[in-house]
């Protein structure tokens, strides 16, 4: 089928009261463990394909891009492509050519009138453009190779009044917000603030986005869903399953070569945690 729209799959999920969930992809074989779970899961899903792993792949955004379009447009369940992270304007001005229906403009770390007037910029050449378009307010951390944000450092967590008048200001058409979690994080040990979720969901008009999910615990996702979380990003989750299985391969393979052959039980292993998160997502 064609390419979904982010910006409709997480409409729907916040006017159900459930979330859509967004796998941040690096390979063919993520697309294609991602796609297999959503399937199997009977559900929509976000691919992410984030400004790190461009860099990652040559600075070249179209590769992979392309591919995961070819793979969305044969699922059997509605998959949208959504630019993540984005903090290049040259960066972001390449998503319409490339399939892209959404994307996540990163202003974060800047102080918080440099990031209004940046995000506004991107938010108002996106909505030109078409593009759904998301930003973060507050500080989730763990980007860029940097160790996990403590999530309960001053500042870290984002505002209620803050993030009201940002989203107002900006016009962005959703907010990724920082209440507990943190990139990167390789155990599932994150405790959300859900007094200040749900502070956040009565002052902001817009769809909530959770960043840094693979960190948090299975309850923890279900009560921030309940609480008015639309969209739930997840990546590292999905490289902890692959990198366990090829391990454990390899291990017990020592003379194996033929890389279909490890790569095959690590991209089945991410399709399986695609499916089990998505399975807590609709609860």
């Amino acid at each position: 089928m064609p390419l979904a729209a982010t910006g409709e799959l997480v409409a729907r999920a916040a006017l159900a009261r459930t979330a859509v969930a967004a796998f941040n992809v690096i390979t063919l074989e993520h697309v294609e463990a991602v796609i297999a779970g959503a399937e199997s899961a009977g559900a929509p899903v976000v691919l992410q394909v984030s400004e790190n792993v461009v860099k990652f792949r040559y600075g070249r955004l179209l590769p992979l891009a392309r591919a995961a379009t070819a793979a969305a447009e044969r699922a059997s369940v509605p998959v949208a492509l959504h630019l993540d992270h984005v903090q290049s304007d040259d960066l972001l001005r390449q998503a319409p050519g490339a399939g892209f229906s959404s994307v996540m403009y990163d202003a974060s770390r800047l102080p918080y009138q440099e990031n209004l007037a940046s995000t506004r910029a991107a938010a108002d050449w996106s909505h030109a453009q078409g593009l759904w378009i998301e930003a973060e307010l507050g500080e989730v951390g763990g980007k860029d190779g940097e160790p996990p944000r403590d999530a309960h450092a001053p500042g870290a967590r984002t505002d209620p009044s803050e993030a009201r008048a940002f989203v107002a200001d900006s016009g962005v058409d959703a907010l990724a917000v920082a209440i507990g979690s943190s990139h990167a994080m390789t155990t599932r040990t994150a405790a959300l603030d859900h007094g200040l979720l749900k502070r956040l969901a009565a002052s902001v008009g817009v769809p909530l986005v959770l960043h840094g999910s693979s960190g948090v615990p299975d309850d923890e996702l279900r009560a921030a869903v309940e609480g008015g979380i639309a969209k739930v990003n997840v990546g590292t989750a999905l490289n902890i399953a692959m990198t366990g299985a090829i391990r454990e391969f390899l291990a017990a393979r020592p003379e194996a070569v033929d890389s279909r052959k490890y790569l095959s039980v690590g991209r089945e292993a991410m399709a399986r945690t695609v499916a089990g998160l998505i399975g807590v997502l609709q609860g």
